[in-house]
């Protein structure tokens, strides 16, 4: 009798669990099936806008020709691979390879008679290589929210700082390093998951190429780069 008193408890607490399971996954049926992958790829496209974050040096107080000196965005787009391994149930590691198409602008104001204003276009031809890590929530109806954090590795195709009229542009360093984080959707369908994003991506590295014969250059301590993108990932 005390043999099937346990075997009672038992059963009554696996069908507990179970049905607590089958509560879990109720309306998840695409999740569940995209759930038994331990890994899958796919594809993103994004748009950014991007710019630097400048640091002026003491030149730049004691210049009486340049007067301010401000980065504005420029508009670009993403390209890319998406590949994903599972670590668990709430955690994704990530790999993006992207070719990303970027415009950076540093504007000059001068204070002189013959030229009021400058500005030193960026048009960038990025290379990257992400590394995240993703944190994701409970399912609910196919759905669920996640995070993202990770670091990223781009090089300029199209830098112009090795060409020949360098030496009379500020200069900016083809190699970038930046901390990215952000925060996205799932939308799971029977053939693929959906997920749009937002995520920025800050600059750790100078990227500033100093030039002591160049006044704009030298007015500059460094500058670090900084890029929204929204992004729009197709995976399966």
């Amino acid at each position: 009798m005390f043999h099937l008193r346990w075997v009672q408890v038992i059963a009554i607490v696996v069908l507990a669990v179970g049905s607590l399971q089958a509560q879990k996954y109720r309306g998840n049926p695409n999740f569940l099936d995209f759930n038994q992958k331990p890994y899958y790829f796919g594809i993103t496209l994004g748009i950014n806008s991007s710019n630097f974050k400048p640091f002026r040096s003491k030149q730049f107080l004691m210049s009486d020709s340049i007067q301010t000196v401000e980065s504005v965005t420029g508009p670009g787009f993403n390209l890319g691979i998406v590949t994903n391994l599972k670590m668990g149930d709430y955690f994704d590691f990530r790999f993006l390879p992207t070719l990303s198409f970027a415009e950076r602008n540093i504007n000059y104001d001068k204070a002189s008679r013959f030229r009021d204003f400058s500005q030193r276009t960026v048009e960038s031809v990025f290379v990257e290589m992400p590394f995240q890590v993703r944190y994701k929530s409970a399912p609910f109806h196919d759905k669920r929210v996640f995070v993202i954090a990770g670091v990223k590795y781009s090089f300029d195709v199209a830098s112009d700082s090795r060409s020949k009229q360098a030496e009379t542009l500020v200069r900016i360093s083809p190699s970038d390093f930046q901390l990215e984080y952000g925060a996205g959707l799932q939308f799971f369908f029977p053939f693929f998951i959906f997920s749009p994003e937002l995520k920025i991506s800050q600059g750790i590295g100078n990227t500033l190429i100093y030039n002591p014969a160049l006044q704009e250059s030298t007015v500059l301590e460094k500058l670090l780069s900084r890029t929204f993108t929204i992004s729009l990932h197709f995976e399966g």
